[in-house]
């Protein structure tokens, strides 16, 4: 659903506080990215956030995890019910994040990569005081050319690998993944975040699939060249975000293991979850101050979580 909410609703969807309610497991990478974003930017008063659980069925994320297995402000149990209330035929499969209209409970948009890009530009007016600018003026059309390599290679070339169904198609999305990895290990060995000096969207993008490579993707998906423990500027460059608010503090990594362990029974027929790898060492020095930029640019870090992750889930408890 390519529709969008805008200042201008032009799609029939205006920014309003308390209006909307973003739907985002934890697990899932692309929903994690817009937990990332609405908590820098300081949306959590006029955008309210709905967890489901790590695991799914075939049809829909549900809300496993509240009291009595429903969204307590959308009161539905799946996901899948806002998407029929948009579109009763809809065709696709029922994906996070979704942003829901809660005087209708029907999906807006569910635009993983507009909707993030649009908190930082169409709900501008709500940020808190101290946001960052995660998408700066100067940086666009930089920014677009690494995220669109980022996206094709690294974001979604670790599923290429993990869903591949011939050696051919594995091996080649193999190899693009890991072209792009040495370019970013590269790139990230001179300079302390992705373009420019501050964090941008761009660097929330590739965290996520970072911060799963080694629990998930190296062993999971079969992204074995290395490590992320053995790229030395990606992994201190990783740990420097995880160390930063906003980022480490949104990381579930038990719900992480348990969605793509479990709920990949092609991949995983055993449902077995490992218990590796340490956690601890995400939080050893990064040394990456070295290196200058500022995190927040102009701004300042968000204040601690309202919604904080299981402290049994996290290294940083």
């Amino acid at each position: 659903m390519t529709t969008r909410v805008t200042r201008d609703g032009a799609d029939g969807f205006p920014v309003e506080p308390g209006r909307y309610r973003l739907v985002a497991a934890r697990a899932c990478p692309w929903a994690n990215r817009a937990i990332i974003v609405r908590r820098l930017l300081g949306l959590e008063d006029v955008l309210s956030l709905g967890l489901p659980g790590p695991t799914h069925d075939p049809r829909s994320w549900t809300f496993d995890l509240d009291p009595g297995g429903r969204d307590p402000v959308l009161g539905i149990e799946r996901l899948q019910e806002a998407y029929f209330k948009r579109d009763p035929e809809y065709p696709r499969g029922i994906t996070v994040p979704a942003i829901v209209d809660t005087t209708t409970g029907a999906v807006a948009t569910n635009d993983f990569a507009q909707i993030t890009q649009d908190l930082s530009t169409q709900w501008r007016e709500y940020h808190r005081q101290g946001a960052p600018d995660l998408w700066p003026e100067a940086h666009r059309a930089e920014m677009d050319e690494v995220n669109q390599r980022v996206f094709t290679d690294v974001n979604n070339g670790v599923y290429e690998c993990g869903f591949a169904g011939t050696q051919e198609a594995y091996d080649a999305a193999y190899d693009r993944l890991w072209a792009a990895i040495d370019w970013l290990e590269e790139r990230l060995t001179t300079r302390r975040y992705l373009v420019g000096d501050t964090i941008t969207e761009s660097d929330i993008r590739l965290f996520t699939t970072l911060v799963r490579w080694d629990p998930v993707y190296h062993g999971h998906f079969k992204c074995n060249r290395s490590r992320l423990t053995e790229l030395p500027a990606i992994w201190a460059y990783a740990r420097d975000l995880f160390q930063t608010p906003g980022f480490g503090d949104t990381v579930d990594f038990a719900q992480i293991k348990e969605h793509y362990y479990f709920v990949h029974k092609d991949i995983n027929p055993t449902g077995i979850i490992p218990k590796g790898p340490d956690l601890s060492t995400w939080l050893t020095p990064h040394g990456r101050d070295t290196l200058g930029g500022r995190p927040f640019g102009d701004g300042t870090p968000p204040g601690p979580p309202r919604e904080p992750v299981d402290p049994a889930h996290t290294p940083l408890s």
